[in-house]
């Protein structure tokens, strides 16, 4: 893999692991958001041997997750820790997706954030590895929209939104990096053991140096119904980007629906003649029989139709977004 032989990738990973002192890093905890921004992540390169135990030599039946370029394997350690290791595939030969891997590991090396997934370290052993802190509940997506699991509750979807709002703004606003994430949705939010929301997935994301508004790319990537207008017309991406996805998100939970129909038409475009006549209650998933804080959900229901605008322009950032959402 050319990508991994460069000077540069030489010297992301030559580090040794007794720099590390051959602690397992632990996960961030933080009691004010600008905490977060102050702590310095750390992360460590594992062993091949390592990882290959963990996962039961990469046993099919230890995988939780497929992706484009992608399979990820639930793993134990040796400490009884649970991990998700995401390994590149092998057949997949697309050097574009192999710079996309690393710059997941180059951006998750500067995030510390309760509210985005903890990166543990990597392995370039045998192929390119990057290796999690274990999820255990999955994936917004699977529970969500999974007809056999429960429905979720309206406590459960709000505690999401709050937590995902503030993942958001710190990787905008408070991250040491200016960071674009750029495939905010359901099943890029990973959900710990008290379902407290973890952005994942970097892949796509952008570092924004703090003298540029925007970034300008091409080709566009991402998924349809998450997409602003700006950037699947024009390919121009700042944080409202990832603003009018956070809008999509928020419709999601509050519908229970998800962003494109059978019949291909998006979420936002549903909802928003529902939400400018102020019916706010017919967006509301039905499986919820009611059952939700009203307050509560004006207010998430407010923040989506802010996000969701067609103009950038008029889209809140994400620290007034994160302070709509938040009811006390």
């Amino acid at each position: 893999m050319r990508y991994v032989r460069t000077s540069s990738l030489k010297r992301l990973f030559s580090f040794r692991r007794q720099s590390f002192d051959g602690e397992l890093p632990k996960p961030c905890d933080f009691n004010q958001e600008e905490v977060a921004a102050t702590r310095k992540p750390t992360w460590k390169c594992f062993s091949f041997q390592e990882i290959f135990h963990a996962t039961n030599g990469f046993n099919s039946e230890n995988i939780v997750g497929r992706g484009g370029y992608a399979s990820v394997y639930r793993g134990i350690l040796e400490n009884g820790e649970a991990i998700a290791v995401k390994m590149l595939t092998k057949a997949n030969d697309d050097e574009r997706k192999e710079k996309e891997f690393l710059t997941e590991i180059g951006t998750l090396g500067h995030v510390c954030h309760p509210n985005v997934t903890s990166l543990l370290g990597c392995c370039i052993e045998n192929g390119l590895y990057i290796i999690f802190q274990f999820s255990s509940k999955g994936s917004v997506a699977s529970i969500l929209h999974d007809e056999k699991s429960p429905t979720m509750d309206w406590e459960t979807r709000y505690k999401i939104a709050v937590g995902t709002a503030k993942g958001l703004y710190y990787l905008h606003k408070l991250c040491p990096r200016r960071i674009i994430h750029r495939d905010i949705k359901a099943s890029n939010i990973l959900l710990s053991e008290e379902y407290e929301p973890q952005i994942s997935d970097f892949g796509l994301a952008k570092w924004l140096p703090s003298q540029w508004t925007h970034h300008s790319i091409v080709p566009i990537e991402g998924t349809f119904g998450h997409l602003a207008p700006e950037y699947f017309m024009h390919g121009v991406v700042d944080e409202k980007t990832d603003v009018f996805a956070f809008g999509v998100f928020c419709l999601e939970l509050i519908s229970g629906k998800k962003p494109v129909d059978n019949s291909y038409q998006s979420l936002h475009s549903w909802a928003k003649p529902l939400l400018r006549r102020g019916v706010i209650e017919e967006v509301v998933d039905p499986m919820l029989q009611g059952t939700f804080d009203s307050t509560q959900l004006h207010k998430l229901a407010f923040a989506a139709a802010l996000c969701i605008r067609a103009s950038s322009i008029w889209r809140p950032t994400m620290s007034e977004t994160k302070t709509q959402v938040q009811y006390n």
